[in-house]
């Protein structure tokens, strides 16, 4: 793992701008740097060859002519070494081989060095093209020349000559060492290469500083880009210039300004719309007062009324029961909204609490109950009643019964933690246990007296709601929890608000938990619902909720799938 972790972050280095801008600098004045010495050298080679080839080709040219000028037309030998002497001792310093026929017939070879230069030692090509004759005519006027070419000697450079006597003289010829030239191109090739290394590092230099220069406005623009998306919208950028950084420090500026707006418009239309609906749930709640009183006592007098209205009577009823309902889970969310809602943290036995849920709307002959009394929790038990109500009326309405609830403590590894010590757990059918009425609707400052043997464990509570229907269409699935959504348009009218699942899963998150839905293999719809054992630190100081309302607000489900 150390290792990956070095080649990654080696790879982010090398993919950095700076070190992309200092290679693409490098590269150029190297490419240029390079270009520019090989030329130069190149250049200075030939000036350099071609100086001390011609001088010495011019020289060794009137040498030859000098020398065997008084020589005869087949010299004797020694006539021919005297004459390779004279011409060897000139200022050009190079190896003389004159070829010729003594007054015998015999072939006679002349040399000044038999060591470096022989007959064999002249390459065949350099010989055959010297012993060839040329026609005379107007474009040549001669019918031998001298011709040439380089060769090395182990690890020294030559240069090699040859030219025939016109008229049946004598064939010379000469070598020369490049050695001086050599040591001469060679130090320039050095001088070269040092200018190429110098001028790279040069061009590093310089690159690092236009690097600089180009990034820190790129630097700047991304920490101000960092800063506006963590919400700092007044971040601007100073900007110095004409060129195109500056002009897209102005591009953001304007941006940024226009995003500040476009976000202080759509902040103040939020509030508004807040503002609405918790005005109009506020007045709705006295003319609510006045209906739910008059259809209560319209509903206590249903059996005295004319069969003909008492249909009428009950749609009064239960839509003012629902019309009520909407007004208060609104007023709710607006709490959430407005972030106004606080815990009232209590001690809370979970299996006493979901028992009084259950009894508290008649669901006991519908509902199996798995869970141990004992398991006591610090949260808030009407929020928690709020939770409950929701996922089991919710379970009841879409998946059908029997709904089973289970109540499961987890340590922080995610491990099963063992269950409380009391006397017994609580199933499906059974009664509340003494006391338990006090959960969810008088929290005040009341607690749960714990009995001998009852533990708190750390970690979380995990409470599940399983059904036995169809399951949730996987499209609805994503979308259980979102306000108002309704699984299908052909039935946009329900008996719940589309609130309820939205309320429940606010609540969990209040408490810091997380509600979850999901789809079970053999059938049907698991709902998930995970809290921290002591909501304590996330219980705000200043109070009991300033928003809360005793007692239960949901009689059954609110969501829709």
């Amino acid at each position: 793992m150390p290792r990956l972790l070095g080649r990654a972050s080696g790879l982010l280095r090398w993919t950095s701008l700076r070190l992309r801008l200092v290679v693409v600098f490098g590269l150029v004045a190297l490419t240029a740097a390079v270009s520019a010495s090989g030329i130069a050298y190149w250049l200075n080679r030939n000036t350099v060859l071609d100086r001390t080839q011609n001088a010495v080709l011019n020289d060794f040219r009137k040498s030859l002519e000098d020398s065997t000028r008084s020589l005869p037309l087949r010299p004797r030998c020694s006539e021919l070494q005297d004459a390779a002497r004279q011409m060897a001792a000139g200022p050009q310093n190079y190896v003389v081989l004159l070829i010729g026929v003594d007054r015998a017939g015999k072939d006679c070879a002349a040399t000044t060095d038999k060591d470096l230069l022989t007959l064999r030692t002249v390459p065949a090509s350099l010989r055959k093209a010297v012993g060839e004759v040329r026609p005379v005519d107007e474009s040549n006027h001669y019918s031998h020349h001298l011709y040439w070419q380089r060769k090395q000697v182990g690890d020294t450079p030559y240069l090699v000559a040859g030219a025939k006597v016109i008229g049946g003289g004598p064939t010379g010829y000469m070598m020369k060492s490049l050695a001086t030239e050599g040591q001469d191109l060679n130090s320039l090739a050095w001088s070269l290469g040092i200018a190429t290394a110098l001028a790279l590092v040069g061009s590093a230099l310089l690159a690092q500083a236009a690097a600089t220069t180009v990034l820190r406005p790129v630097q700047r623009l991304g920490h101000a880009a960092r800063q506006l998306g963590e919400g700092r919208l007044d971040t601007r950028l100073r900007v110095t210039g004409t060129d195109e950084l500056a002009d897209l420090s102005r591009t953001f500026n304007r941006t940024a300004e226009r995003l500040e707006q476009r976000v202080e418009e759509l902040s103040a239309r939020e509030a508004a719309s807040r503002r609405f609906v918790a005005d109009m749930s506020h007045e709705l709640r006295t003319p609510l007062t006045a209906i739910t009183a008059v259809s209560e006592v319209l509903e206590e007098e249903s059996e005295s009324l004319d069969p003909m209205i008492a249909p009428a009577v009950q749609l009064v009823v239960s839509e003012t029961r629902r019309l009520n309902d909407l007004v208060e889970n609104l007023m709710e969310v607006t709490r959430f909204d407005a972030g106004t809602a606080r815990l009232v943290l209590d001690d809370v036995d979970v299996a006493d609490q979901v028992t009084a849920c259950i009894d508290a709307r008649a669901w006991l002959d519908a509902v199996d109950l798995d869970a141990d009394r004992g398991t006591v929790a610090r949260l808030d038990p009407r929020r928690l009643d709020v939770i409950l109500a929701n996922l089991i009326g919710n379970a009841l309405k879409h998946g059908g019964s029997p709904v089973r609830v289970s109540v499961r403590t987890e340590d922080a590894h995610g491990a099963e933690a063992p269950a409380g010590d009391a006397a017994g757990g609580v199933e499906g059918g059974g009664t509340a246990a003494p006391g338990a009425e006090a959960g969810p609707e008088g929290t005040g400052g009341e607690g749960i007296e714990e009995a001998p043997g009852t533990t708190r464990p750390g970690g979380d509570l995990v409470i599940r709601v399983r059904d036995h229907g169809p399951g949730i269409p996987e499209e609805v699935l994503p979308h259980v929890f979102d306000r108002f959504y309704k699984a299908s348009a052909s039935r946009p009218r329900s008996e719940g608000s589309g609130l309820g699942l939205s309320i429940a899963l606010e609540n969990a998150h209040i408490h810091g938990g997380e509600i979850t839905a999901a789809n079970l293999p053999e059938g049907g719809a698991v709902f998930t619902l995970r809290l921290p054992m002591d909501a304590s630190p996330l219980a705000d100081s200043d109070g009991p909720d300033r928003g809360g309302r005793r007692g239960t607000t949901n009689e059954g489900t609110e969501g829709e799938r």
